[in-house]
């Protein structure tokens, strides 16, 4: 009864979580309710917007689901992690074992000689059979909650996991998009730079009839031949990069390299997402999977301290045996071969070297570690969010600078088209202007594909939604 009354307690501290920030705010100024209108589209911020879990079917391209969606369901990343997830699930139900009794059966038959034995007389040994069949029953009073803290550990990998898998479809799903953005982006940025080339192969051949004709400088077409050669070269890494790109979506899917089948994901075709969520950073602490981890290891480490100072305490078991020996088989049911036993039994360290004693310091300290390192987790993912927003700010701006300069480009050259149609302009300044023009509108692509990717950053920042995957089951989506 004693015991009994003494195993409702348990050494070492009942793990709180780490209280949820009180900002209410990333960055030092408030943050602004919209981007700039960039491109006709302004991107709005709001702490009431929720991120869905399947977040990039915003992006509205059926083609970039289909990615995803393949992806999910055959990335061995994923697989991996799923499978350490169910491992760390069955070492948490074998942890469970522990508050049952423990139940063993045995059977045991042999043949022996005992040695002689010499008490005044010289005794010779004598050879003969023994045959036992028994059982054992053993439970631990878990007096301390030693092993009540140890599930507890257990619970907390079991979690760490749990959340290391969340982070791993966060991570797999952004990758891919971002992945799908980038090769869309190399292809009509290589696009734009073989009709820019094709100009200039032009605007070359006009400058060598005028040279030709004595009224150009043979500099003007070594100027050009260096442009053209200088574009020729920007196509090849442009190229290596969009081969790159394409061999790491087929490895996210995990397919064969020899059978994968990409689809074309045009530039263009990608919607931009346009209401933007802003989580509060109360609420990012119990969104992010990576600080889900970090809490989860501080809750391992909470419990660590407990098993290590229940190990300083006197443990507790009530043992039983039962069972029957003889000489053969055929007389085990004899009256007096039967044997039992049946009693508590108590350990009590007294001297171990200071081992027990250092061993909970170096829990203690283990504590300390993590909680430093969920700190860091967190400022690391505010760091994160507020990187996300100054870059979006940021991209609109760039993006309606690369739009005007584009918009200009274009302009310029329609009315020299008009000029050189009236005799007044001569055809190597319009092709001049094409020339720019094509230039202007690769650097725009670029920054349609920057803005793009850093809305992702911010999906992925804010935790990707993956809390939200019962509501799309719900609404008929593969999450």
């Amino acid at each position: 009864m004693i015991a009994t009354m003494l195993s409702a307690c348990a050494v070492g501290p009942d793990f709180v979580p780490p209280a949820s920030p009180t900002e209410s705010r990333y960055t030092s100024e408030p943050q602004a309710e919209q981007t700039v209108v960039a491109d006709t589209q302004a991107q709005h911020f709001s702490a009431a917007t929720q991120i869905p879990a399947d977040w990039w079917r915003l992006f509205k391209s059926e083609q970039l689901d289909a990615v995803v969606q393949l992806a999910i369901a055959h990335n061995p990343t994923l697989e991996a992690s799923e499978a350490t997830l169910r491992q760390s699930q069955d070492n948490l139900r074998a942890g469970y074992g522990v508050f049952y009794p423990q139940i063993d059966a045995g059977l045991n038959a042999a043949r022996e000689r005992s040695a002689p034995t010499q008490q005044g007389l010289q005794t010779p040994g004598s050879i003969f059979n023994f045959v036992s069949i028994g059982g054992s029953i053993s439970y631990v009073l878990d007096v301390f909650g030693g092993q009540r803290r140890a599930v507890e550990g257990l619970s907390a990998q079991r979690d760490y996991q749990l959340f290391a898998h969340k982070a791993a479809y966060v991570t797999l799903s952004a990758n891919v998009v971002n992945a799908c953005i980038a090769r869309a982006a190399y292809s009509a940025q290589i696009r734009a730079t073989e009709e820019l080339i094709a100009l200039e192969g032009e605007q070359l051949a006009a400058t060598e009839a005028q040279v030709n004709a004595g009224t150009g400088a043979y500099t003007s077409v070594l100027s050009m031949r260096s442009l053209i050669a200088a574009n020729q070269g920007s196509l090849a890494p442009l190229k290596q990069k969009l081969s790159q790109a394409e061999h790491l979506l087929i490895a996210l899917e995990g397919v064969s390299f020899s059978t994968a089948n990409l689809p074309d994901i045009d530039l263009k075709g990608l919607s931009l997402p346009l209401a933007l969520p802003v989580s509060l950073p109360s609420d990012l602490v119990r969104q992010r999977p990576d600080i889900l981890q970090a809490e989860a290891q501080l809750h391992a480490a909470s419990a660590n301290i407990g098993v290590a100072t229940a190990a300083m305490f006197p443990s507790f078991s009530l043992d039983g045996t039962f069972g029957v020996a003889g000489s053969s088989f055929g007389n085990l049911s004899a009256e007096n071969g039967k044997f039992w036993s049946v009693g508590p039994s108590i350990s009590i360290p007294l001297f171990r070297g200071g081992s027990l004693w250092f061993g909970r310091k170096a829990a203690l300290d283990a504590y300390d570690q993590s909680r430093a390192g969920y700190r860091q987790t967190v400022l690391g993912a505010f760091e994160q969010v507020a990187d996300s927003l100054k870059a979006l700010e940021h991209d609109a701006e760039s993006l309606q600078a690369q739009v005007e300069s584009r918009n200009a480009a274009e302009e310029a050259f329609h009315l020299l088209q008009i000029g050189y149609k009236s005799g007044l302009s001569a055809y190597l300044d319009v092709l001049t202007a094409d020339v720019q023009f094509h230039q202007a509108n690769i650097a725009y692509l670029q920054a349609v594909a920057q803005r793009q990717q850093d809305t992702v950053a911010l999906f992925v920042a804010l935790g990707g939604g993956w809390w939200n995957t019962q509501v799309a089951a719900k609404e008929g989506k593969t999450p």
